[in-house]
């Protein structure tokens, strides 16, 4: 029962004071369940106020012999923290029993991303002669040019297009909203679509607000834009693994390859996380070897620069 008592407040406190989404409300109350079951099973009337790092530490060591994946074994730690700090903010704990919980090293894979030249070679390949071909340009300008998750493209709604301010508001992941600029080609394509292509479309009552449509008047599926691509791809003659993410991918190594700050793309990704966009300074080693030795103050540039002067 003091599991239960101590969850439910848990999960009121994810819902209301953290105003996550319910599917990380439901993420994190399964890592706890997970804990209360491991414990009940091996530690028989141990309160989550009795539990000590090397309980946890045992639990872990249970989830790596049962095969849990590393990336799994992280994500289960993280709700068991979140858990911990709560019990720490409404005093019912006086430490942390998870302050030293180490997360395992997670081996972190770098995304696949396009050239400049390959964005413009597949944006080029739209069959600008059919129907769809001014929506889809408009499309793949806008995951481009804003940086934008599948999920944010499909669900972009017309009464969040600031075109004169130069910016989209975007409703991202646990309905956080951001505002993302948006450049004058995406400005450009998006106009040519919904004056010359969406206007003679019967759209849905429940897709009135919804800037791309299908034929029938509805919001498209991510799976749509999927296969859109995929079949773009093909046509391209591009071997590379690419999905609507990977714009999203070239948008920000793009960016930062550039010169662009990191909290500013961060912010305009929409991370909650500054490690979450470093990701991005790991996938061009020319670039930042040419960085360290035109702007480290011993490089050997810069130290032929100094002997000189």
């Amino acid at each position: 029962m003091v599991w239960q008592s101590y969850i439910k407040g848990f999960r009121n406190y994810l819902k209301l004071e953290k105003s996550l989404s319910e599917n990380s409300v439901f993420a994190y109350i399964r890592d706890v369940k997970n804990l209360e079951n491991y414990v009940l099973s091996n530690f028989p009337g141990l309160t989550p106020e009795q539990i000590k790092l090397q309980h946890l530490q045992k639990f872990i060591s249970t989830l790596n012999d049962l095969g849990i994946s590393a990336s799994s074994q992280a994500r289960m730690i993280s709700g068991i923290k979140a858990f911990y700090k709560y019990l720490l903010i409404e005093d019912t704990i006086q430490s942390d029993p998870t302050e030293l919980l180490e997360s395992p090293k997670l081996g972190r894979k770098l995304p696949d991303t396009l050239s400049p030249d390959e964005v413009e070679l597949l944006i080029n390949t739209i069959d600008m002669s059919k129907t769809e071909g001014t929506r889809n340009k408009a499309m793949l300008e806008t995951l481009y040019g804003c940086g934008l998750r599948v999920s944010e493209l499909i669900n972009l709604k017309i009464s969040n297009l600031y075109f004169r301010e130069g910016f989209i508001k975007i409703i991202g992941k646990g309905d956080k909203e951001r505002l993302a600029p948006i450049g004058q080609s995406a400005i450009k394509w998006i106009n040519l679509y919904l004056e010359t292509v969406r206007i003679h479309i019967n759209v849905k009552k429940d897709s009135t607000d919804i800037v791309f449509l299908n034929n029938r008047g509805s919001q498209l599926s991510r799976v749509m834009i999927f296969l859109i691509i995929k079949d773009l791809v093909d046509k391209a003659g591009l071997r590379k693994n690419i999905s609507p993410h990977t714009f999203r991918h070239s948008f920000a190594t793009h960016l930062i390859e550039g010169g662009a700050d990191l909290r500013a793309v961060q912010e305009m990704l929409g991370h909650e996380s500054i490690t979450t966009t470093e990701i991005y300074t790991h996938l061009d080693k020319d670039f930042l070897r040419t960085i360290i030795l035109e702007h480290h103050p011993r490089s050997p540039i810069n130290l032929k620069k100094k002997k000189s002067i």
